[in-house]
C-alpha cells in the first residue's frame, strides 16, 4: 500500500471515529416530547435566573455562545443526556451528582484551569470536551475512568498525558491537536492506545 493511500485511510478512518461528536440531536418533532430539547445558544445570557426548565423532560441544552460564569440550575436537570457550554465565561461547574443519565458535555473555550470534578462520579458520561480551556493538566480519576468514548483537549495547556492510559484503550476518538508535547510523548501515547483516532 503506497504512502499516499495509507493517509487517506488514517484520514478517512479519523473522520469517522469523530463523526456525530459534535452532531445536533435530530430536530424535535413528533418522536420528541415537548420541551426534551432547549436551545438557548447566542442568547446573551449571563446567567440563567427566570429561565424556566422542566427538570425531568429536558435531555438536551444547548447554551453555547452566551456569558455564563455560573450554571447552576443546570444540576436539577436529571433527565439531561447532553449538555452544551461551549464559549461561555465558566471556570467551575456545580454538583452533577444528580445527572445520572449525563452522556456528553461539552466546555469548549471557557475558562477551566482544571478539569471539573464533578464529572468523576458521572456513570453515563461518554464525551467530554475541554478544548479551548487553560487545563494543563489530565487529573489520575479520569485516565481511570472507564466507559469514556470521546475526549478533546485541544489548544489547552496540557503536554502530557497520565503514565496508565489503559482505561482509555476503548475510547473511539481523541483530540489533542495544538498542544506543546514533545515528539517521544506523542509516540508514548500512539503505542498506548493503538486503536484510537488520535489527532495531534
Amino acid at each position: 500500500m503506497n504512502r499516499v493511500l495509507r493517509k487517506a485511510l488514517a484520514a478517512a478512518a479519523v473522520s469517522a471515529a469523530f463523526a456525530g461528536c459534535f452532531d445536533e440531536p435530530e430536530p424535535a418533532y413528533k418522536s420528541v416530547p415537548e420541551g426534551a430539547r432547549v436551545y438557548l445558544k447566542d442568547q446573551g445570557l449571563a446567567d440563567l435566573k427566570g429561565q424556566s426548565f422542566d427538570a425531568s423532560k429536558v435531555d438536551y441544552l444547548n447554551l453555547d455562545r452566551n456569558a455564563l460564569t455560573n450554571v447552576d440550575e443546570v444540576a436539577s436537570l436529571t433527565g439531561l443526556k447532553w449538555l452544551r457550554l461551549n464559549s461561555n465565561q465558566l471556570s467551575a461547574l456545580p454538583s452533577l451528582d444528580a445527572l445520572k443519565s449525563l452522556r456528553r458535555i461539552y466546555l469548549r473555550d471557557n475558562k477551566f484551569e482544571e478539569v471539573p470534578e464533578t464529572l468523576k462520579d458521572l456513570p453515563s458520561l461518554t464525551d467530554i470536551d475541554l478544548s479551548g480551556n487553560p487545563v494543563s493538566e489530565i487529573p489520575e480519576w479520569l485516565a481511570k475512568k472507564e466507559g469514556l468514548e470521546f475526549l478533546s483537549f485541544s489548544r489547552t495547556k496540557i503536554t502530557k498525558l497520565p503514565d496508565d492510559l489503559s482505561a482509555w484503550r476503548r475510547l473511539k476518538a481523541l483530540q489533542l491537536g495544538d498542544l506543546q508535547m514533545t515528539p517521544d510523548e506523542m509516540a508514548r501515547i500512539r503505542k498506548s492506545l493503538p486503536d484510537v483516532a488520535i489527532v495531534f
